[in-house]
């Protein structure tokens, strides 16, 4: 069974777009309790295949645990997508519904080694001397997710001391309630700082600085 349907991979390849360096897009599965690793392995080989640029590696998370450490992939199924370096961008679950277009923005930007952040987003950004870790928690039906996932990731992308995850809320309930997720997206900064719903590039930034101090 296919999940991407032949009339709409010309669609896809406009969407991402000419990429100028060649992407890497490591998936991490496991052959047990993991219900969605093999719907993601296969939209993601179908994925690749769209893009002369765009590389697939397969790992199992637990036999390839060293590859799985040096990304600091914690749970299948996950992707880490890379570029001409590691900028920190995850995904945990199946990217399907709206999450699809999270999925082809990350490639693009990555792609494109361009985070396309305002220079006033750039220069708060710059402001961050600490690691922060963001999570954005998600479900494939939410409009308004992949705005969120994305502007999380082109903060990755910005400065070296942030990674942002994408985590399906519903393929990881016990980090849902872990994090009191009931309404999404639902945004977890450096695990004590919270805030909910679809905000605007220079919202985000200052909740995301506001976390840092």
């Amino acid at each position: 069974m296919s999940f991407i349907q032949e009339e709409d991979k010309a669609e896809i390849r406009e969407q991402v777009g000419d990429l100028s360096n060649d992407v890497r897009v490591l998936v991490f599965t496991k052959s047990e309790n993991c219900q969605y690793c093999g719907e993601v392995e296969n939209i993601l080989t179908e994925f690749a295949s769209i893009f002369d640029r765009v590389r697939l590696e397969k790992y199992d998370i637990e036999k390839d645990s060293e590859v799985a450490r040096k990304y600091d992939v914690k749970r299948a199924p996950g992707i880490a997508i890379v570029g001409t370096k590691d900028y920190g961008i995850r995904y945990y679950g199946l990217p399907a519904g709206y999450e699809f277009v999270a999925l082809m923005n990350a490639v693009r930007m990555v792609g494109l080694n361009d985070a396309d952040l305002a220079p006033e987003t750039i220069e708060q950004l710059s402001k961050i001397t600490k690691p922060v870790h963001i999570q954005v928690f998600v479900t494939p039906s939410c409009p308004y997710c992949p705005n969120a996932v994305t502007l999380s990731h082109q903060f990755a992308m910005a400065n070296d001391l942030v990674t942002a995850d994408a985590v399906e809320a519903t393929e990881f309930p016990e980090l849902a309630m872990q994090y009191n997720v009931r309404g999404v997206p639902r945004i977890v900064v450096n695990e004590e700082h919270h805030f909910e719903g679809a905000m605007p590039e220079n919202w985000f930034v200052e909740e995301v600085v506001k976390a840092v101090n």
